[in-house]
């Protein structure tokens, strides 16, 4: 597998070609950061044709920036290089619209140096390589993220509704906006499956269909960035933060996922003799998954905000568990008990990347296939109120720490990957750490 699209002359040729034959005037060329944020630029339909075939220049280092946008000492991709720039290289496949601008599209990009060596920090890149993997071990991935999100007037910065609105038909379709952005999503090319309020008031769960491959990952990623960019225009405030409100309910990206036979499509993870349904395959592959959890929390769980999120009672898994069914559980066992079969990852935060999520939850799963690991027996009852597993880092640094102590881990990712990665987010953490929270001049301030 290539880690990004090649372009020669006749390919680039028709690539343009056929966004000006459904009227495109302007692609964005879109990346996604270290924290899943559209970066880029946007191109006339004139020029488009010559940048895919050459590659867009783009400062180095965008796909390194903290979430402040600022370049970090000693990645390997700022001031140590000069601050140079690389190419972007569109892939033709990802191409969609944006349908709140008049005849432009989007299109996603990998990131390559001028040498033509890939940036192996980039996302996209690092799940590329894990998928890569999965193909040389025989295997297709299908995948889906959920998200959910909280919307608020843009000016005042309040909820849309006040109270629990969970499934409340009447308040999933209150705001005309909202039924406008399913729309918008469909005309982006994500398939929309079901939308639905959730437990905190203002907010959301809006799910799309899984996929086989990076593709999945790109609707994710087109998903969040338009939830975002449309909701804006309608005057509404859209936030993946993970934990925005002390007392209300956190976000999350539950993550799903199987393994497919590359050459049949079968379902591997599928195993109809087994009480369960699960195959050898996907219980090694849950085990690797649980093994490798405290590394994989890092990037599950990317910010200090995330961590008040994993919380006991708030279907936020706080412990290293599996289970059938078990919406308490670190790992929930979707057993279907036929090709649909597969497992439900619900430790990630909304705030993560789609691409580091799957990259990571596969490098684990992958390195307990390739050990035979043998899954633990399923104990009985609430996962969450069993005090006898271990508990899920539940501070930053703890989970950067265990990142950086698991080898095998690392390596399966990229070391190049997880040494930019655990810098840029030492520094966020410093940085966050010298700013006084509202919350301690609120209690120390007049009254001492």
């Amino acid at each position: 597998m290539s880690l990004y699209f090649s372009h020669n002359s006749e390919t680039a040729a028709a690539f343009a070609e056929s966004l000006r034959e459904n009227s495109v005037e302007y692609v964005r060329f879109e990346l996604p950061d270290l924290a899943g944020l559209s970066r880029g630029k946007t191109v006339p339909i004139d020029h488009v044709e010559s940048y895919a075939r050459n590659g867009l220049n783009l400062y180095g280092g965008t796909v390194t920036l903290d979430s402040s946008s600022n370049p970090i000492p000693g990645t390997g991709y700022n001031e140590d290089i000069n601050f140079v720039d690389c190419l972007m290289v569109p892939d033709p496949a990802t191409v969609s619209n944006v349908p709140w601008i008049a005849n432009t599209a989007r299109v996603i990009c990998d990131t390559k140096w001028y040498d033509g060596t890939p940036q192996m920090a980039a996302p996209r890149t690092v799940l590329k390589a894990m998928l890569a993997k999965a193909a040389e071990m025989g295997f297709g991935v299908k995948m889906g993220h959920e998200f959910e999100f909280y919307v608020v007037d843009l000016e005042t910065k309040q909820p849309l509704c006040t109270g629990a609105p969970i499934f409340v038909t009447a308040i999933t379709h209150r705001h005309p906006a909202l039924d406008r952005l399913m729309r918008v999503l469909k005309e982006s090319g994500v398939d929309m499956i079901t939308a639905n309020g959730e437990f905190g008031p203002g907010q959301w769960e809006l799910n799309f269909a899984a996929l086989d491959g990076i593709a999945a990952v790109d609707r994710a990623f087109v998903f969040k960035n338009t939830v975002k960019e449309y909701l804006r225009t309608e005057g509404l405030l859209a936030t993946f933060m993970t934990k925005p409100y002390a007392h209300l309910s956190g976000s999350c990206s539950h993550f799903h996922v199987s393994l497919d036979d590359l050459e049949t499509g079968q379902n591997l993870f599928l195993d109809a003799a087994d009480p369960d349904g699960m195959s050898q395959l996907m219980k090694s592959f849950t085990q690797g998954i649980l093994d490798h959890a405290p590394a994989a929390q890092a990037i599950w769980n990317p910010t200090p905000n995330c961590y008040r999120r994993i919380r006991p009672g708030t279907f936020a898994p706080s412990n290293i568990s599996w289970g059938v069914e078990d919406r308490s559980a670190c790992v929930r066992i979707k057993a279907s008990k036929d090709k649909r079969q597969h497992l439900e990852v619900r430790v990630p935060s909304a705030l993560s990347n789609p691409y580091l999520t799957a990259a990571a939850t596969l490098a684990a799963g992958l390195l307990g296939v390739q050990a035979k690991a043998t899954l633990a027996p399923e104990r009985k009852g609430l996962k969450e109120a069993d005090s006898s597993f271990k508990k899920l880092p539940t501070e930053i640094h703890e989970s950067l720490a265990a990142l950086k102590a698991d080898a095998e881990f690392s390596t399966m990712l990229g070391e190049d990957f997880v040494k930019v990665y655990t810098i840029v987010k030492q520094a966020e953490i410093n940085r966050l750490r010298d700013e006084i929270p509202a919350a301690e001049v609120a209690e120390y301030f007049d009254l001492y």
